[in-house]
């Protein structure tokens, strides 16, 4: 019976420190976070990028007229 309790409590202990699944759970969340702020900063790009092009050619609608 106490051979039983210990091998039981040994294996309960093992599993406790058990972390493999935890390092890719880690890397997931990293991964997911970095390709928000991605997707964030993105539109802000696209979105200065239209304002540049759109007063270029302003200038050059200017320049002609």
């Amino acid at each position: 019976m106490r051979l039983g309790l210990t091998s039981l409590a040994v294996k309960l202990q093992c599993l406790t420190a058990w972390d493999d699944g935890q390092d890719l759970v880690e890397y997931a969340l990293v991964v997911g976070l970095i390709s928000v702020a991605g997707v964030a900063a993105s539109a802000k790009i696209a979105a200065a990028i239209i304002t540049l092009y759109s007063n270029i050619n302003a200038s050059f609608s200017s320049a002609i007229a």
